[in-house]
C-alpha cells in the first residue's frame, strides 16, 4: 500500500486508508473515517465522523464531509455517512450522516457528481449516476433514484422522493414526490412533462418513450380518479417494466402528495 499524504495534512491514527490514497495540503481526516483505494482529497478537505468514502472518489477543496447533521434533534448518536465509488464531490459540498429518527445512515451511490455548494442532508438516500448542480440542496430524509439530475439552486423538501431518470429544473422548490422519468420546474415545482432528453441520453428507444408519454397523459390528463387511472394503466402495461416502475412508485407513496401538472 502506498499513500501520498501532504506534510500539512492531519490524518487521525484510527483512520483507515486504502491503497494509493492521495491527501492534499491542509486536509483533515477523522478517527473513524475509511477512505477506499485511490480516493483523492485535493486540499483543505475535512472528512469527519463515521464516514466511508468509496474507491476512486475525488473530493475538491473546502468540502465538509461527515460532520454532525444540521438537525436540532441530533444527540450525538453514532450514525454513518456512506459514499460510494467514483464520485466527484466539488468545492464547498456538504454531506451529513444519519440520525436516530431514521436508519442512522446517509447513503450516496456510485458515479455521482456533486457540483459546487450542493448539500446532502441527514438520512438521505441518493442513487447512482445522480447529478446535483451548483447549490442544489437535499433536505433530510430525501430519497433520490438513479440517473436523476437536479438543476442549480434547486431545493428539495424533507421526506420527498424523486424517481429514477427525473429532472429537476434550476431554481425549483420541490415540495412533493416526483415520478420516475418526470420533469418538474417552478418555485413551487409542478410536473411539466417527461424528461425526454434524459431518457434519450440513457438509451431509451423512441417506441418506449412514446409508451411512457401515453401513460403520462393517461395518468395525469385522463378521466376519473387517479386511482382508477392507475388500475387501468397497470392492467394494460403489466409486462412493461418501465411503466410499472412509475406505477409502483406512485402506489408506494405514504402520505406524500405528488408533483402534478398545472391545470388550466
Amino acid at each position: 500500500m502506498t499513500n501520498n499524504i501532504h506534510e500539512t495534512a492531519i490524518v487521525a491514527s484510527g483512520a483507515k486508508l486504502g491503497a494509493d490514497v492521495k491527501i492534499g495540503p491542509y486536509c483533515v481526516v477523522g478517527e473513524n473515517v475509511v477512505l477506499g483505494d485511490r480516493v483523492e482529497l485535493k486540499s483543505h478537505v475535512v472528512v469527519e465522523g463515521r464516514t466511508t468514502v468509496g474507491e476512486e472518489t475525488v473530493i475538491f477543496p473546502f468540502a465538509s464531509i461527515g460532520h454532525p447533521p444540521q438537525d436540532l434533534k441530533f444527540k450525538g448518536e453514532e450514525s454513518e455517512l456512506i459514499i460510494g465509488k467514483r464520485n466527484k464531490i466539488r468545492e464547498h459540498v456538504t454531506m451529513n450522516p444519519g440520525t436516530a429518527d431514521d436508519s442512522m445512515k446517509t447513503i450516496v451511490g456510485d458515479d455521482c457528481l456533486f457540483m459546487m455548494g450542493s448539500h446532502v442532508a441527514h438520512d438521505c438516500m441518493v442513487g447512482n449516476q445522480v447529478i446535483l448542480a451548483n447549490n442544489a440542496t437535499l433536505a433530510g430524509h430525501v430519497h433520490v433514484g438513479d440517473f436523476v439530475i437536479l438543476g442549480g439552486l434547486s431545493a428539495v423538501h424533507q421526506f420527498v422522493r424523486i424517481g429514477s431518470h427525473a429532472f429537476i429544473g434550476g431554481m425549483s422548490g420541490v415540495e412533493h414526490d416526483v415520478i420516475p422519468y418526470g420533469m418538474v420546474k417552478g418555485d413551487r415545482a409542478y410536473l411539466a412533462g417527461l424528461n425526454y432528453v434524459g431518457l434519450e441520453r440513457r438509451g431509451f428507444d423512441k417506441d418506449q418513450v412514446q409508451i411512457l408519454l401515453k401513460v403520462f397523459r393517461q395518468l395525469f390528463k385522463g378521466e376519473g380518479t387517479l386511482a382508477d387511472r392507475m388500475h387501468a394503466v397497470a392492467d394494460e402495461h403489466a409486462n412493461d417494466d418501465f411503466v410499472m416502475t412509475m406505477v409502483n412508485f406512485i402506489n408506494s407513496r405514504e402520505n406524500r402528495a405528488l408533483c402534478l401538472p398545472r391545470t388550466g
